[in-house]
């Protein structure tokens, strides 16, 4: 089938980039707004505008019943649920279902897969995929013998979800009771699910994520990404391919996240997401994200497909336009988040209105955003206001592009992470591109130690 109108059940940048494919293909659509983004670029881009509930997200873009019934109203035969909120979301793929729309994602039962990080581990485990050393605890009792079992330190994370949130790092047990509450207490509040369970803390390690794309038969890989520059495991840089790794193990990761999304019958685009281990030069399944990824357009920058036009064929039920030997990769991409946050007061949240927004343009640098001068940034949501990307014939061209796009990308009326960045990609160790996970504190650190 071809879907003629979309509903988008999301907000800001990703709202903005899946109009704009939409609009390239002759598709209609409707975007579900808050009413705190009624004025935003994605309600004027939209071809049509609902209006979901208030600013609260949780009575808005977290409204299941809601989000339906615009899709049902306004007879749009699929909902795109971009990335965070909904967009892994079963009950909102089983709501759609049943109203007779189109989930543009995986299947009900992948995302319950994948969505439980403990039914996740087992089914890697049958695809033969190695998981960091761990498993779930119901009490206190049994996170201090699995700890004492896989060694100290230990990260505790929640079952039902990501992003950072019911994740805590302990480091000897006289902190775990502690932490074991607050753990419990975000993961209930942030997924409804206190579940939790516990890893071995891998020190020096990379994040390298692999894209793939399949249509519930085949599986193909469109490379790796290197996303270990975060900040309490928020992500800040990503880039492809991931720098200074071995082919050997390169291939080897590819392989394995496409022997996972095959186990898996996988449908639609989705992040096998990979920590390697340094040290042992061998890496691990941490966890599959069951949607399009904001990092996904340096994927697109080195191998020149549209991501979300791909994601939308497999939608419509055709099978995959690409075998694995046709796709290429050409030159190197970086991406930096640009967020509304003071980085100089702890990276405090800045909302509020933009004066003026002036964006690098130029071949090998993208910018995909949702800001404007006049544009309000909420104080309700993510702070993301958009992303730089850069691509160069190699990694040494891309930094400089990048460097240069920095320093002409202006944004006035609310505090932004630019400076950080400007700083950032001229750091030494950032510019041999071997960073692993615990970089950005050490880069806050040194920083910090220079100021005083």
């Amino acid at each position: 089938m071809t879907l003629r109108r979309i509903l988008i059940a999301n907000r800001g940048e990703i709202a903005v980039r899946v109009i704009r494919t939409c609009q390239r293909l002759g598709i209609e659509t409707v975007l579900a707004a808050s009413e705190a983004d009624l004025d935003s670029m994605g309600a004027r881009l939209a071809d049509r505008t609902i209006c979901i509930g208030p600013a609260n997200s949780s009575a808005s873009y977290l409204n299941i019943e809601a989000i339906v019934a615009a899709a049902v109203t306004s007879r749009a035969g699929a909902i795109h649920p971009g990335y965070g909120f909904l967009s892994e979301n079963q009950k909102l793929a089983e709501a759609s279902n049943h109203a007779g729309v189109i989930f543009i994602g995986p299947t009900v039962e992948q995302l319950d897969a994948v969505g439980d990080k403990l039914k996740a581990r087992a089914r890697a485990a049958a695809a033969g995929l190695a998981s960091v050393p761990g498993g779930e605890v119901r009490g206190l009792d049994e996170a201090q013998q699995l700890a004492t079992e896989i060694g100290w330190p230990i990260l505790i994370k929640a079952v039902g979800g990501g992003g950072g949130r019911g994740m805590k790092q302990v480091r000897d047990a006289a902190k775990l009771a502690a932490a074991m509450e607050m753990a419990m207490a975000e993961a209930q509040a942030s997924f409804g699910d206190p579940r939790l369970y516990i890893e071995r803390y891998i020190s020096h390690c990379r994040h390298i994520e692999v894209q793939i794309l399949g249509d519930g038969e085949e599986v193909i890989h469109l490379g790796t990404r290197d996303c270990s520059i975060q900040r309490r495991y928020q992500k800040l840089v990503e880039e492809a391919p991931a720098p200074n790794i071995s082919e050997t193990l390169r291939e080897e990761i590819h392989r394995a996240a496409v022997a996972f999304a095959r186990h898996l019958k996988y449908r639609s685009l989705g992040t096998v997401e990979m920590l390697v281990d340094c040290d042992r030069n061998m890496f691990y399944f941490l966890e599959m994200n069951a949607r399009i990824q904001v990092e996904h357009s340096v994927t697109e920058a080195i191998c020149g497909l549209d991501l979300v036009e791909e994601q939308i064929a497999v939608a419509e039920g055709r099978k995959l336009r690409w075998k694995q030997y046709e796709i290429k990769f050409t030159g190197h991409a970086i991406e930096c988040r640009i967020n509304a946050e003071d980085w100089t007061q702890d990276f405090r949240p800045s909302p509020g209105t933009v004066g003026r927004a002036i964006f690098p343009a130029g071949q090998g640098i993208r910018v995909d955003s949702h800001i404007q001068a006049g544009a309000t940034v909420p104080p309700y949501y993510d702070s993301l206001m958009g992303k730089l990307i850069v691509c160069g014939a190699d990694r040494i061209e891309a930094l400089h592009k990048l460097r240069d796009a920095l320093a002409n990308l202006e944004i006035t009326g609310v505090a932004t992470n630019v400076p950080m960045h400007a700083e950032l990609v001229r750091n030494a160790e950032f510019t041999h591109g071997s960073v692993n996970t615990a970089f950005f504190e050490r880069f806050l650190e040194d920083r910090n130690t220079e100021a005083v």
